[in-house]
């Protein structure tokens, strides 16, 4: 007998993207903790680890680890001498990111950095130049997190940004202040980048998906 689906998001959801149970505990019990459940969706995951995948990743940097949610499904895509960095500016974010990433099996190839991330990205610099740089920090910040990537990603590497359309705002004019503006200045300058082909993937609250040309 056929199973069927309360709607089309749910299909996708439950054929696409089946989190275990590690994944499906990680936000109620960061939620419990006082973290806001503002995670990607596991769509999102499931698609982040099949970009890392596709290009073979091997050296990975996030802007932005609330959780740690993210950060498995790409760990995850990783080699066992993969290297995973993850920047976050509040501790007990990165504490709870921390312990997320031991139950994954990940400790190994994660490193959890704490502090502001324009001034950590200096640093990691140093580490690149990156398959793939992910950008789910800060929204103001966005563009100069895409200054950083396009410096450190190498060619044929991935920059991708969640949150694209600016939480259901991207097509708005927005007053000065709000920091979905920097969204919608990162959206613009990867459309229109010469070094990069770039496109939307529509699911959670979207990923702008950057390819670095040669």
């Amino acid at each position: 007998m056929q199973q069927s689906y309360s709607d089309l998001d749910t299909y996708k959801r439950e054929v696409f993207a089946r989190e275990d149970d590690l994944l499906k505990n990680i936000m109620p019990a960061a939620v419990e903790q006082g973290i806001p459940r503002i995670s990607v969706s596991p769509e999102a995951g499931q698609t982040l680890y099949l970009l890392a995948k596709t290009i073979g990743a091997k050296k990975i940097l996030e802007f932005g680890a609330l959780a740690g949610y993210s950060g498995i499904w790409l760990a995850r895509a990783l080699p066992e001498d993969g290297q995973f960095i993850t920047l976050e500016i509040e501790p007990k974010h990165a504490d709870v990111t921390r312990r997320n990433y031991e139950k994954a099996g990940l400790s190994d190839r994660t490193d959890v950095r704490l502090g502001d991330g324009a001034e950590l990205m200096k640093d990691a610099a140093q580490d690149g130049p990156f398959d793939l740089i992910f950008i789910d920090a800060d929204k103001e910040s966005y563009p100069k997190y895409l200054d950083f990537a396009l410096e450190n990603t190498r060619p044929g590497g991935l920059i991708i940004a969640d949150n694209a359309n600016g939480h259901g705002h991207a097509h708005r004019a927005l007053p000065q202040g709000d920091g979905r503006r920097g969204i919608q200045d990162y959206n613009r300058r990867v459309a229109n980048h010469p070094k990069l082909i770039s496109n939307i993937i529509p699911v959670g609250g979207w990923l702008a998906v950057s390819l670095v040309l040669e």
